[in-house]
């Protein structure tokens, strides 16, 4: 057997390959006589093809020594020795990923954060962008839990895989269909409206208990912390008081609702993508929805072609039949009011990401940032509450 060390300051990785048997366990025990500094061990196992009983005793002593003690990249095989002898529920073991392909594969939608592609016709795989997108695909399978324990149509991803260099959540959408797809003309486009403002009830009607889910304004609070330095003082101070004055609801939110994550299967509608699930005001929704089918395209008219598939005058009627419908009781005096108030927080996300990703070379997210600031600046002077 082969045994790597690595120590990161206070981290000890250990990588074994080949068998780890009563012949092997003796130099392992060698490597861990002196633990003096060190307070976490991992174990990569991924090249590890078997473990004994001696072995296992071997790493409970470290457990034992190192209470932060974990095993990752583990085979079925030897996973399946661990959970046998119950040791997968005295410490953190994490299976290895299995490798899949997207070539050839249909993209049926899109987020900020990752992009889901048919691999048959029962599964679907959302893949993150960024590399280190572990943290962020176990939230989701939480967050996915909780919103389909209260009733939200949902589909919960089952598995994590590894895409190339990248990392992706597999869904289980027998012969769901991307909204998109489904949109032809007129009639199409008010089904779906419709179609959505009862899911958005539906969610609207769950009450969530405080710590479950983060506060919906306390993320947009932190987006335009992070771009305070675009402001004049008393401009930001005006915009943390509008933002302060919106109600606190433990109102369910989804924050990212658009055609992209959202599929029908069986003439009913699932949501696809829950990373961003919240609760708060519902015009904290409505901004998000704003913010997807109108805001983004402030500067970049085909902004919503390359994001939705859709084009802007499209995603601009959606989002009127949505908001209309939703407040049906509303004047059309009240109803732009609203949107002027909700349109505040929509800016305020789309200059906090375009602020977050700006690239030099990349003359529209400029010209981006620099209207999304105007826009803020004229009518956070005008306004006195975001309360409706």
């Amino acid at each position: 057997m082969i045994i790597n060390k690595e120590l990161n300051g206070n981290e000890l990785i250990i990588k074994l390959d080949g068998r780890l048997d009563t012949n092997t366990v003796s130099d392992l025990e060698k490597e861990i006589s002196d633990l003096n500094g060190v307070e976490k061990i991992i174990f990569d196992f991924e090249k590890l093809e078997y473990i004994s009983s001696s072995g296992l005793r071997c790493i409970l002593k470290c457990k034992k020594m190192v209470d932060s003690t974990k095993i990752i990249n583990c085979s079925t095989e030897v996973y399946e020795i661990f959970d046998m002898t119950g040791f997968s529920e005295m410490m953190e073991i994490e299976k290895a990923l299995r490798n899949i392909s997207i070539d050839n594969c249909e993209k049926i939608g899109e987020g900020f954060f990752g992009i889901i592609y048919r691999i048959d016709p029962e599964t679907i795989v959302k893949v993150y962008r960024v590399k280190d997108s572990l943290d962020m695909i176990k939230r989701e399978r939480t967050l996915s839990r909780k919103a389909f324990v209260m009733g939200i149509p949902t589909a919960i991803p089952y598995d994590t895989v590894k895409v190339g260099d990248l990392y992706g959540a597999v869904f289980e959408l027998l012969n769901a269909k991307s909204i998109v797809n489904l949109i032809n003309n007129e009639e199409d486009l008010d089904t779906f409206a419709k179609k959505s403002v009862e899911i958005l009830k539906t969610m609207h009607q769950k009450e969530v208990k405080e710590m479950d889910l983060p506060k919906r304004k306390d993320t947009v609070l932190g987006y335009l912390k992070n771009c305070e330095n675009l402001f004049s003082k008393e401009i930001f101070d005006k915009l943390v008081f509008l933002l302060n004055t919106i109600p606190d609801t433990n109102t369910l939110l989804h924050c990212d609702f658009h055609v992209k994550n959202i599929m029908m299967q069986n003439d009913e509608l699932l949501l696809i993508d829950m990373d961003t699930l919240s609760i708060g005001h519902p015009i904290f929704e409505f901004a998000s929805i704003f913010a997807t089918y109108e805001a983004f395209s402030c500067v970049d008219k085909q902004n919503t072609d390359k994001f939705l598939g859709m084009p802007l005058e499209v995603t601009k009627k959606l989002f009127d039949k949505i908001f209309r419908y939703y407040y049906r009781d509303k004047s059309d005096e009240e109803l732009e009011s609203i949107k002027l108030k909700l349109s505040i927080i929509s800016y305020i996300q789309v200059l906090y990401l375009r602020a977050k990703y700006e690239d030099d070379k990349n003359i529209t997210g400029k010209e981006e940032i620099e209207f999304c600031k105007n826009y803020l600046t004229e009518f956070a002077a005008k306004l006195d509450t975001l309360e409706y």
